[in-house]
C-alpha cells in the first residue's frame, strides 16, 4: 500500500491546490477596533460561472446589548456562521428604500455551529455575543459586498433598540 507523509500546511505547500485561511486567529488587514474588528475577503472561493464567493471574520466582542446599527445588502444574501460561541443577531424584513422596519426587528440567538443565511435586503448587522467575551463569526459574502452592496445606517438614541 502507497504511503504519504504528513506535511506542514504552507501556502506554498498548498498552492498547486488551493489556498486556505485561519479563520479563528486572523492576522490580516481588517477594518475596525475592539469591540468589534472585520476580517474581511481573507479566503475567496470561485464559484465557477456563479460569483465569487468571500469567506471573512467579523469578531465580535462582549459589549453592551443595543442595536444601534443596522444595514442590507441588496443583490445577496449573507452566511452568518459563529465558530466558537453563540451569537445574538438582529434580523427585520427587507423594505423600500429609506424606511427601517424598526417595529418588526427580531433578535435569534444562533449556536455556536449553526449557520444562517440571510435573504438579499433583510437587515441586520454584527452579532452579540451571547454567554462569552469573545466569538469568531464566519461571514460568506459575494467577494467586496461590504464595499458595494451594503447600505448601513446608524440608528438616532430614540430609535435603538435594546436586547432583553
Amino acid at each position: 500500500m502507497p504511503k504519504a507523509t504528513i506535511k506542514e500546511l504552507t501556502l506554498q505547500a498548498f498552492q498547486p491546490y488551493g489556498s486556505f485561511a485561519n479563520m479563528l486567529n486572523p492576522n490580516t488587514a481588517h477594518l475596525g477596533e475592539p469591540p468589534i474588528q472585520f476580517f474581511r475577503d481573507m479566503l475567496p472561493l470561485d464559484l465557477g460561472t456563479a460569483t465569487t464567493a468571500s469567506f471573512s471574520i467579523c469578531r465580535v466582542e462582549t459589549r453592551p446589548n443595543v442595536v444601534d446599527v443596522t444595514e442590507y445588502h441588496n443583490t445577496c444574501a449573507e452566511g452568518i456562521l459563529p465558530l466558537d460561541g453563540d451569537v445574538l443577531i438582529h434580523v427585520g424584513p427587507a423594505t423600500p428604500v429609506g424606511e427601517i422596519p424598526l417595529d418588526a426587528f427580531e433578535i435569534f440567538r444562533v449556536p455556536q455551529g449553526t449557520m444562517v443565511a440571510l435573504r438579499p435586503g433583510v437587515w441586520h448587522h454584527a452579532a452579540f455575543t451571547h454567554n462569552t467575551d469573545v466569538v469568531n463569526v464566519l461571514i460568506v459574502l459575494p467577494e467586496r459586498t461590504y464595499a458595494n452592496d451594503c447600505a448601513v445606517r446608524e440608528l438616532t438614541e430614540e430609535q435603538r433598540i435594546a436586547v432583553e
